[in-house]
């Protein structure tokens, strides 16, 4: 399934994708903002692509220009509950050179339409770093409340930062 916007699209993860996610996760600038501390090899990678195809409660999607069809970055709506009607969510753009160019919003707009229309959630929710000024930014644009914080809950660069956790209703949404 094919997710259509102005300047980018969605469609599902495929596996020539891996190479361009795995030298994501080797960014310093990209490492730090998604407060990842493990080191991922290519075969690392490759497990988790294996591990997630045919788990039926989550959509993970590649993010590419429209213009050149060139992949900028992969999303996931996780943890999908149909009892709840509720999924976890989160967002990477692959290099420095795709940020502050507004496909980082279009892309999660994109995503509240798939969560709130196609899959018919009430809940969307995800955690970000509180050094992660853009992400919260973008985040709160887009809608998302924040509902708590895990005080100084990752040590990064010598320095503790606080997990924000944040949602967004369908209500909200429709708003």
């Amino acid at each position: 399934m094919t997710v259509n916007g102005k300047k980018i699209y969605l469609r599902p993860l495929k596996k020539e994708d891996l190479e361009s996610m795995h030298r994501a996760t080797q960014n310093d600038e990209i490492r730090y903002m998604t407060g990842t501390t493990k080191h991922f090899t290519m075969e690392h990678v490759e497990a988790h692509y294996n591990r997630t195809l045919h788990d039926k409660t989550r959509h993970d999607f590649s993010i590419c220009l429209k213009d050149t069809d060139r992949l900028i970055g992969d999303m996931s709506i996780m943890d999908i509950c149909e009892e709840n009607k509720k999924a976890g969510f989160r967002i990477a753009l692959h290099q420095a050179e795709f940020f502050n160019k507004g496909y980082g919003t279009e892309a999660l707009s994109l995503a509240l339409h798939f969560a709130f229309e196609k899959l018919n959630l009430n809940r969307l929710q995800l955690e970000v770093y509180s050094h992660n000024l853009r992400g919260i930014k973008s985040y709160e644009k887009a809608g998302f409340k924040i509902e708590g914080r895990l005080r100084q809950s990752i040590l990064l660069h010598n320095e503790y930062s606080d997990e924000i956790m944040m949602s967004m209703l369908r209500e909200e949404y429709v708003k």
